[in-house]
């Protein structure tokens, strides 16, 4: 996709109320755009996200590589929108915590990379966001935090999940026990943030690396997103055979042979996605 592409042309692009996604030289950008309520996720803002997803989803030849951010300076997302939360019921709750489950688990599920340019708070809901994109670059101003035990609840939205695996079980517990926030270094520190950049320099930081990424065969980069995400957890011997048939198959694609060809010949590959 060029620039002057239309985000019509995407199959199944559609106006959204509280997201906004743009797509320019196959980096899509989606940004959380409740500005007033510092992009606070309410139901309507969870099924937005995951309706852009599945743009992002199908529209692989087009999208190589996803960043996704809240609107303003101020915020990527403070958290589960409380006022919408206060008077519900644990059914209501319940569902409310799938609809954002089914959300944040189709970024996992992306072949597509994904990179969470966090511009601001990024507490509660906001945190289990990021933590299910592939990488966070943060601005220096960033501030992370797991707050729900300060309003009587638990994390919701996978951060008693994905936080332990980022940080580890000590550190998950002290986070969400104490309900304090952190700042960028800790977050780098800790192993929640992978890159910190100057307010002013994260869009063109998370969008450098996109364009490092995209770059890249979107087949290979996705099988080894894939690979490490579902081996991770496995016995050592257990992944290795696991990975070892991800890598076989990747002799099967169109992609490997480019790659491999244009590596011989001295020039840049041509990747298809094939």
């Amino acid at each position: 996709m060029t620039e002057s592409t239309s985000l019509k042309e995407l199959k199944g692009m559609k106006n959204f109320e509280n997201v906004l996604l743009d797509v320019n030289d196959e980096i899509a950008t989606l940004t959380i755009n409740r500005p007033k309520s510092l992009n606070a996720l309410n139901s309507a803002t969870l099924v937005d996200i995951g309706d852009a997803l599945d743009v992002v989803k199908n529209n692989e030849d087009a999208i190589k590589v996803l960043i996704i951010t809240g609107s303003g300076d101020r915020s990527f997302v403070a958290g589960a929108d409380i006022s919408q939360m206060r008077d519900m019921n644990p059914i209501e709750a319940a569902e409310l915590s799938k609809l954002a489950h089914n959300s944040f688990g189709k970024i996992e599920n992306l072949k597509q990379f994904t990179i969470a340019a966090v511009n601001g708070f990024c507490l509660g809901g906001g945190l289990e966001l990021a933590s299910s994109c592939d990488m966070r670059i943060v601005s220096e101003k960033a501030k992370f935090g797991q707050p729900e035990v300060t309003l009587g609840i638990v994390p919701g939205f996978g951060g008693t999940q994905r936080l332990t695996r980022l940080v580890g079980r000590g550190k998950a517990k002290e986070m969400i026990a104490t309900g304090t926030m952190i700042k960028a270094d800790e977050a780098y520190r800790v192993g929640i943030a992978d890159e910190i950049a100057a307010p002013e320099e994260l869009m063109d930081k998370a969008i450098e690396i996109a364009s490092t990424i995209k770059k890249n065969g979107l087949i290979a980069v996705g099988m080894a997103k894939y690979v490490i995400d579902r081996a991770a957890d496995l016995p050592l011997d257990t992944a290795i055979d696991f990975e070892t048939q991800m890598w076989a198959q990747t002799f099967a694609t169109e992609d490997q042979t480019e790659g491999m060809t244009a590596f011989l010949e001295k020039r840049h590959a041509k990747f298809t996605g094939k």
